[in-house]
């Protein structure tokens, strides 16, 4: 079976909805890195150098391959990437080999079982 890693950077608010989206489309799991930071083309604003920029989250999915253009689709439209700006971006990459999944081997297995 292969594997795509799907990477969100999501403001904080929009976590756990991305989160539900990315589940609804087939992911199966995810890991959460809070408090990121990134930076657009107009770096935000600070108030008497304090920071006015809002928190962001890393939001990571190792997905089967046959669901990452879906569950893509869905952060995206969930986080309004495309229609809101500073919103967040997610991005797939391709993954050589992973060791661990053992426990999901089976519910992933079945979400695709009509595409293998």
């Amino acid at each position: 079976m292969r594997f795509k890693l799907i990477m969100a950077l999501v403001d904080d608010r929009y976590t756990e909805a991305i989160l539900q989206a990315a589940r609804s489309a087939g992911a199966t799991g995810a890991t959460v890195v809070t408090s990121a930071r990134g930076e657009g083309v107009e770096p935000e604003k600070s108030f008497l150098g304090l920071d006015i920029s809002g928190q962001r989250d890393l939001l990571m999915f190792l997905v089967a391959e046959q669901l990452a253009r879906d569950i893509l689709e869905h952060i995206s439209k969930t986080g309004r990437f495309e229609e809101q700006p500073g919103a967040g971006i997610a991005f797939q990459l391709a993954i050589e080999d992973a060791v661990g999944l053992r426990s999901q081997f089976r519910v992933i297995s079945e979400e695709i079982q009509d595409q293998i």
